[in-house]
């Protein structure tokens, strides 16, 4: 079984940003970007990558990289470190990023805005899985194949993920890594134990962590009246989906193929609505409300929150604060009608922008961001910033390990939401809805049609 202790030192858009500036205004420069990573690990990373094969040995021309995100990339308020590639891509080349800030809601009309503009931004994230392809379908992102040579090997062990996304024939999305930390199951011990429930961690480690036990823990912990709730989160339907190993829609050859006649599908979605009439989900039904309420698991009222582990990639008093100090986590539980154990897969991927001023820059540090995965000092070196600077136990960061094991066994990359904007708000809304009560064979009449109309549209707009 492959190991990659990849640090993974990303937030999530929705949870990165602390100040609200839109995108492409000016502001004063990062109080944080100048945190830095101790001597010691800082002279353990340039020792590395000045005496490996892996990285060229070139001069860049410009040092500076322009990032359109909501999120630095650079240390920030929450507590966040500097990533080692980050400082690889300090030490072998000299580089740096700028941040240009956004918000989450218009990132894609400021991104726009700024090419039209010529101002120029280099990367844009994809790791959000709503970038690709509909950013190559409208002409925002350019192929990436005159920079990385997929084949090196830096990349072949990536390359299977990346030709799965060709475009045109072209990579229009460059994967680093699939990510195994996409939605995890988090949970209380304490609550567990009280409770006269089997931990999570032990079910997983027999090969009993289902949707079968997953479900009679809810059923048996469910007391509304005491407030006792089962499952909250706007994560836990699309990461429940995603264990079928069955997308909604999928690239074949080329082209986009709608699988919401899938068997699968249609399994997960009567799970669902089993969760639903059982009274296991939370969130949304009675005096619950729609506001999610992470704090219940610390508090011991709420038995299982999915949600993706960069809620912990910060400060243990931050993590803490929220979750409680008995937190745990697993993945999200196997299908038991799978042959395979598959989880939500993430994935640290990047678009190289239309216009952009150095495509060389960006390919350098994405060489650095795989240098960081496979050299195994440097990865152990991510670990141990988890350990100091995160809080985490050998446990959680063993855990996370073998999430990451899941993902990189069995990698597919779901893209359904990146197809355009309307196709992804049908989804984002209707296969939310037999966990509200709807049964499945009402929301398949409902959009198989209309999504069939616009995978036809996008396929055929692919030579744009």
């Amino acid at each position: 079984m492959k190991k990659v202790k990849a640090f993974t030192a990303f937030l999530l858009a929705l949870t990165a940003v602390v100040s609200a500036t839109a995108c492409g205004e000016k502001e004063e420069k990062n109080p944080y970007a100048d945190v830095d990573v101790s001597e010691d690990v800082r002279n353990k990373i340039h020792e590395n990558v000045m005496n490996t094969d892996l990285l060229s040995d070139v001069e860049l021309e410009n040092k500076t990289i322009k990032w359109l995100a909501t999120w630095d990339i650079n240390p920030d308020s929450t507590g966040k470190n500097k990533p080692t590639e980050l400082v690889a891509f300090e030490e072998k080349y000299g580089g740096n990023i700028e941040w240009i800030q956004c918000e989450h809601s218009d990132r894609y009309e400021k991104l726009a805005q700024m090419i039209d503009s010529g101002d120029g931004v280099d990367f844009f994230y994809a790791g959000d899985m709503d970038a690709f392809p509909k950013g190559a379908i409208r002409g925002m992102f350019v192929p990436v194949d005159d920079y990385i040579d997929f084949s090196s090997p830096l990349w072949e062990d990536v390359k299977d993920v990346n030709d799965s996304l060709l475009w045109n024939d072209k990579h229009y999305c460059t994967v680093t890594q699939t990510t195994g930390d996409n939605v995890a199951c988090v949970y209380n011990k304490k609550t567990v134990e009280e409770a006269g429930l089997t931990d999570p961690a032990v079910l997983y480690e027999n090969d009993e962590w289902t949707w079968d036990a997953f479900h009679e823990m809810l059923k048996s912990f469910v007391d509304v009246e005491n407030e006792k709730f089962g499952i909250d989160s706007w994560w836990y339907e699309f990461g429940l989906i995603a264990t079928t190993g069955v997308p909604a829609i999928e690239l074949q050859n080329g082209k986009l193929v709608n699988n919401i006649s899938d068997p699968a599908m249609e399994r997960v979605q009567n799970f669902m609505y089993d969760l639903y009439t059982s009274g296991s989900i939370a969130i949304g039904v009675g005096d619950y409300g729609w506001d999610s309420h992470p704090e219940y698991i610390g508090e011991g009222k709420l038995l299982f929150y999915p949600v993706g582990l960069y809620e912990f990639y910060m400060a243990e008093e931050s993590w803490k604060k929220k979750y409680g100090e008995d937190v745990g986590f697993v993945p999200m539980p196997k299908d038991p009608e799978s042959d395979e154990y598959y989880i939500p897969v993430g994935m640290e991927g990047y678009c190289f922008v239309k216009g952009g001023q150095n495509p060389e820059g960006v390919a350098r540090y994405l060489d650095c961001k795989r240098f960081a995965i496979l050299d195994e000092i440097t990865s152990e070196l991510g670990d141990q910033q988890f350990r100091e600077d995160y809080g985490w136990t050998d446990e959680m960061i063993e855990m996370k390990n073998s999430m990451q094991e899941l993902a990189d066994e069995n990698p597919f990359i779901d893209i359904s939401r990146g197809i355009s904007t309307d196709s992804g708000e049908l989804l984002d809304t209707h296969l939310r809805s037999t966990a509200r009560g709807t049964p499945w064979n009402e929301t398949y009449d409902a959009i198989y049609a209309t999504l069939d109309i616009m995978l036809e549209d996008a396929n055929n707009n692919s030579a744009e």
